[in-house]
Order: C-alpha cells, then sequence, then structure tokens
C-alpha cells in the first residue's frame, strides 16, 4: 500500500514536464542553463543519434502536439472517498474510482507513479456508435456523470432525453479523435506501472493498427510483448445480423506491452482437461495422440564419452542396453486392462519421439555411432525451465529422434491424469454469458457508464511472477 503520509500535497498532481527536466538535469546536466534547456548543446551531446531529415518514417495526425501537452499538464482536482458506498473502507486493498478518467489518471501520478505492477483497459473501440470522450480539462464529478449518462443534462426534454457524443465514420476527424482521445491516457498510465509492469489493452480491428503504432511510440516497439486473440462470440447466427460482404468478426485482442525490457517474461499456465477425454475428443476429429509407446524396461547405462554444448559445456554420452517398448495397445491386450489404466500405471514411462531442432541432438548425433540405438545424453542447460540443472534426455534412432515424455505434458491428480496445455495467444474458451454481473457487482451493458468486467484477472495474476500484483 502507499503511505500518503510520505507524499507532499500542494492542491496539483505531479508536475510531469519539471520531473523531465530534473531527469535530464541529471544525465546532461550541462545542457541546462539557466533552468532552460539548450537544445543546441543537446544536439552536440547527441551527435550522430540526432535526425534533422525532412523526411522520415513518423506516425502523426491532427491535435497530436495538443494531446502530448495535455497529457503533461497538472491537475488542481481531489479525489474524495465515499464513505456510505465503501465496503470494509478502513481495510481493504482495492479502490474503485468514479471520475473523469483522464484526470483521474492525472491525480493519481503522485501517489502511485511507478508503483502499478499490472494495468488492464477496455477503451470504445471506436466503432462509430461508441462515446468517445470530448476532454473538458476544467472537468468534475457532475460533468463526468453527465456525460457517462448517470445525471440528465437536459431537464426541459420531453423525456429527460440524455445527448452523448459518438464518433461516426463520416466525421471527418474519425481517427483522429479517437487518437487525440487515446494519446495522453496511454501516456499517463505508463507513469504508474513499474519497471517490470505490464499494460493489456482490448481492442477490435476498427483501431488496432493505430493503436499498435500508438504504443509503439509511447512504450516503444521493443517492449512490444503479445497480440492476444480472442474468441468473442459465435461465428454464425441466427438472425444472420451484421453479415455482408465482408466474413462475420468473431474475434477481438488484447495488446500487451511492457513498460521495459526489466519484464522478463510470464508464469506459464495451462487449460487442464482429463486424459482419457483429451484423446477421444481427438479421435472424434479424425486426430491422432503422439504418447502411445511405453518403456516397459528402462535397461542400464553403459558411459561412452562425452562432447560440448554450444557453451563449450560438458555433455555426458550413455548407450542404454537392454531396454523393452510396447505399445498402449499392446498393453492393453496382454494386461485385459483399458485404456485409462494403462496411462495410469505407466504414467512415467509413456512417451512419443520428436524431430526436435535442437543443437544438442545434433551434437549428439556427430558424436555417436549408428550402432547404438538409444542415447542418454546428460547436461546442464543454460536457459529454459531446467536451466542449472543437470537433466538427462533421450535420443532413439539413427536419426537420434528427441524422447519426449508424457509426464512433461500431463500430470496424476484423483485417480486420473490431467492432460495440461500452455496458453498461449489464442483464447477460444472464453465464457461471455452473464459477464455483466460477475463479482457480484452489477455493471451495465457496454462501455458507456462502465466496461463489461472481464474474467481475465485470474489469467493476468498468474501470468506475473509476483501473485500480490497490483491491478488498476
Amino acid at each position: 500500500m502507499v503511505n500518503m503520509n510520505e507524499i507532499t500535497l500542494d492542491g496539483q498532481s505531479k508536475d510531469i514536464i519539471s520531473d523531465n527536466i530534473s531527469i535530464l538535469k541529471e544525465i546532461f546536466p550541462e545542457v541546462i542553463t539557466e533552468d532552460k534547456i539548450d537544445f543546441k548543446k543537446l544536439e552536440l551531446i547527441l551527435g550522430n543519434e540526432i535526425d534533422d531529415s525532412h523526411e522520415k518514417y513518423s506516425f502523426t495526425w491532427p491535435g497530436k502536439t495538443q494531446a502530448i501537452k495535455e497529457s503533461q499538464k497538472q491537475s488542481t482536482g481531489t479525489l474524495r472517498p465515499c464513505n456510505e458506498k465503501s465496503k470494509n473502507g478502513e481495510s481493504t486493498r482495492n479502490i474503485y474510482i468514479e471520475g473523469d478518467n483522464l484526470e483521474v489518471l492525472k491525480l493519481l501520478q503522485k501517489g502511485y507513479y511507478n508503483k502499478i505492477k499490472c494495468i488492464y483497459i477496455d477503451p470504445p473501440y471506436n466503432t462509430g456508435k461508441d462515446f468517445i470522450y470530448k476532454d473538458s480539462y476544467q472537468d468534475n464529478l457532475e460533468n463526468y456523470l453527465k456525460l457517462s449518462g448517470q445525471l440528465n443534462i437536459d431537464d426541459t426534454a420531453e423525456h429527460n432525453v440524455i445527448k452523448i457524443s459518438t464518433n461516426p465514420e463520416t466525421a471527418g476527424r474519425y481517427h483522429t479523435n479517437w487518437l487525440n482521445m487515446m494519446y495522453p491516457r496511454l501516456k499517463l498510465a505508463r507513469n504508474l506501472l513499474t519497471d517490470d509492469g505490464l499494460i493489456f489493452i482490448s481492442i477490435d480491428d476498427n483501431e488496432l493498427e493505430n493503436l499498435k503504432k500508438l504504443c509503439d511510440e509511447i512504450f516503444g516497439i521493443e517492449n512490444y510483448i503479445n497480440l492476444v486473440n480472442i474468441k468473442s462470440k459465435a461465428s454464425s447466427g441466427a438472425s444472420g445480423g451484421g453479415e455482408d460482404k465482408r466474413l462475420k468478426k468473431n474475434i477481438e485482442y488484447l495488446l500487451i506491452y511492457s513498460k521495459s525490457n526489466i519484464f522478463k517474461s510470464f508464469n506459464p499456465i495451462y487449460k487442464n482437461q482429463n486424459l482419457i477425454d483429451y484423446i477421444e475428443e481427438r479421435r472424434s476429429e479424425n486426430k491422432s495422440f503422439a504418447y502411445t509407446k511405453v518403456f516397459t524396461k528402462l535397461g542400464t547405462e553403459e558411459y561412452i564419452g562425452e562432447t560440448k554444448d554450444g557453451s563449450g559445456e560438458t555433455i555426458e554420452l550413455y548407450n542404454v542396453k537392454d531396454f523393452e517398448i510396447k505399445s498402449v495397445k499392446q498393453l492393453m491386450k496382454e494386461e485385459n486392462a483399458t485404456e485409462g489404466e494403462i496411462y495410469y500405471k505407466y504414467f512415467d514411462r509413456i512417451f512419443t519421439t520428436e524431430n526436435a531442432q535442437t543443437s544438442i541432438r545434433t551434437r549428439v548425433k556427430e558424436a555417436t555411432s549408428d550402432d547404438y540405438e538409444l542415447i542418454h545424453a546428460k547436461y546442464v542447460p543454460v536457459s529454459g525451465k531446467n536451466k542449472g540443472k543437470k537433466i538427462t534426455v533421450g535420443f532413439i534412432g539413427s536419426t537420434r529422434r528427441l524422447v519426449s515424455f508424457l509426464n512433461n505434458v500431463a500430470f496424476k491428480q484423483d485417480n486420473e491424469i490431467i492432460k495440461k496445455d500452455k496458453v498461449g495467444t489464442l483464447w477460444d474458451d472464453m465464457s461471455w454469458s452473464s459477464v455483466h454481473l460477475e463479482g457480484g457487482v452489477k455493471y451495465n451493458n457496454g462501455k458507456l457508464v462502465n466496461t463489461n468486467p472481464i474474467n481475465w484477472d485470474k489469467t493476468l495474476e498468474l501470468w506475473f511472477n509476483d501473485p500480490e500484483a497490483h491491478k488498476e
């Protein structure tokens, strides 16, 4: 938690421009003269790194300069606690803030600058129908409530009609309006992230290209992590609504950036399924299951020599003698057992072979005779999940195919075997049913007042090394 006693309260949000100048002064003190930046001197220091050509690659649009300036402006607003609506207000670690998000982001700069591990945002997709913020930089809560449809604007209208701006494609500044809305918010969100923090942004294909370019500029193209494809709806409906010359859209995206290269990797997370159910599912799709061989006898090892890996480290080589291999089907027949019983009994001995493209395999093949049927290579990996641990890897046949065991992709649990599939960049199992009721808090559908809460928080948390990660 942030210690608010350590924060100087002067009635204004963080002065980002002054902070940037202080950083520049720390790195290049000679370019600061009477608290002003001498750009000519800065150019001399940077030398050949200055690009003064008239033609250069850039991403720009009308209003970009003003959007940059707005991200640097201070706010004099105040966040006020709402005790009557709070739950466990004295002890909770969660904060729900209602207000114009640009103003709120500015107000969070002092207390949460470089302190938030993970940010997820769900901005307007700019479909032509969703709300694009008409920023008023003297905004207050009342104005926010009016714009978000929670407070009537026109009390004299026949039905108290609330007029809210959309951004139709017929507008001359269709993409420009969206970019000017997004830039300062993303810039301020980046300031809140820890150096190893990440931002996750939901979007569809209306502004995906522009969002990617915007994030490349704000976060750095080298800090792009992934673009996740999310199946959002069925590919066809009874009404056929929305079908035209284009294919029906059933994919949305999650764009992921890190604040810096300090972030190394996600924790692996998996989708789990009963192994026999998984095998049957593949059979119904006319697909085979690879793990069907069993070492019924493990054999004995005979040391035959050594070779070196790419780092010059030793790889010990052993010939395996007197081993025996049978198929799962053969054992089912011999033991009068079910498929599930054989997989459970021989779980640690079931394997497949792979045509793995690894340097270790190449070096083992070059260092051993074809007369050896099964080779064990023992070495210490310099990277990967087994980094620094001595492991034994099998290579079989004259082509030295990699022996890959079932226990690398499955585990035993409560008298059954669970197949685990590592989650990647395709999420096709998200449930959208009653999503607006998640967490015991009722949200309005759509993005106008509040974004729909999506059941991704546990997925995102598991991806991080720190399970206590802060989230916006």
